[in-house]
């Protein structure tokens, strides 16, 4: 009997697409599954690379998950697995993402189905699949699995080379900072979760241990904290903003500007103070950091006991 995968995301920069067809790569050498791959269109299409005023107007409409809609696509009812890729923005799903979650096509073709989401970002996922996973959960699908891959270098590093990337589409290495985004060779290796999907296909084992093994997910306890903060200040200041007009409203750039001025001073100042409040405590709070990384992880987790069945 055929299987059918439907593979669906929005890339604004092609990269998360990439990652996508490397996972789709193995599921297309089996004779017994079908794969559709599907791109998300938002009606009006957001520029690549960004403008600095669009970028950061962006902001509320995604916090408060309300999204232009998307150009319609042509889906059947229905599907044995679902993959979703998604790029979070400003800590929730990109808007072409949350769109399609909120469409009416979203509820048929999803309701009682197996949904794997891939995630490619900077390295803050966590407060944008807790609104993946509601509404999922809304719509009575059932998230199996999830893989994320975080751009290459450390924090400090991509907080340069990532809004380069978005704000000037140079994606280069320059001085002594890598390309921007996620590493070739990392992208290509997550080519072992479309083997692992095949596998589970090929054996009736579609369920929550399909990407366990795989290292497919590894959550960083000392984002958590900085990733519920600024998830606090872009409600509170998306609500104002979204008040004053909507997005791409003159009126609205004085207070952008002068949110940002605002978030600098929070990086400067009361970031530094957290991540040393962090690491004096660490010690203290090991088990409960322990704990809450692993709940995050689910339901795919960071062992890698499996990896060596699925190279590829």
């Amino acid at each position: 009997m055929v299987k059918k995968v439907l593979i669906i995301g929005y890339s604004q920069t092609g990269q998360l697409h990439k990652v996508l067809k490397a996972i789709k790569l193995p599921l297309t050498h089996q004779n017994n599954i079908e794969v559709t791959f599907k791109a998300l269109e938002p009606i009006k299409a957001y520029d690549f690379p960004w403008s600095f005023f669009n970028f950061f107007d962006t902001f509320p409409e995604c916090i408060y998950l309300d999204a232009p809609k998307n150009k319609a696509l042509n889906l059947e009812s229905n599907y044995d697995l679902v993959i979703l890729g998604y790029q979070p923005w400003f800590l929730a799903p990109s808007l072409p993402t949350t769109a399609f979650l909120k469409s009416k096509q979203a509820q048929v073709v999803l309701k009682n189905t197996p949904v794997i989401t891939v995630i490619a970002c900077r390295n803050m996922w966590v407060q944008a699949q807790q609104k993946i996973l509601q509404m999922l959960n809304d719509l009575d699908a059932n998230l199996i699995g999830n893989a994320v891959l975080t751009d290459q270098g450390s924090s400090l590093v991509s907080f340069i080379t990532t809004p380069r990337w978005l704000l000037t589409g140079k994606k280069n290495g320059f001085w002594r900072f890598p390309k921007a985004g996620i590493s070739e060779k990392e992208i290509e290796a997550s080519a072992r979760f479309g083997k692992a999907i095949s596998y589970a296909l090929n054996t009736h084992q579609l369920n929550s241990n399909i990407l366990k093994g795989l290292s497919a997910v590894k959550v960083h306890a000392g984002l958590l904290q900085s990733e519920k903060i600024g998830s606090r200040s872009f409600h509170i200041w998306g609500k104002l903003l979204r008040s004053l007009g909507a997005r791409g409203s003159w009126i609205r750039k004085p207070i952008l500007l002068l949110y940002l001025l605002f978030l600098i001073l929070m990086i400067i100042s009361v970031v530094p103070i957290s991540l040393l409040l962090r690491a004096i405590l660490k010690p203290f709070f090991r088990k409960k950091i322990k704990a809450l990384e692993a709940k995050f992880e689910l339901p795919s987790g960071a062992d890698d006991s499996r990896i060596s069945e699925f190279l590829c």
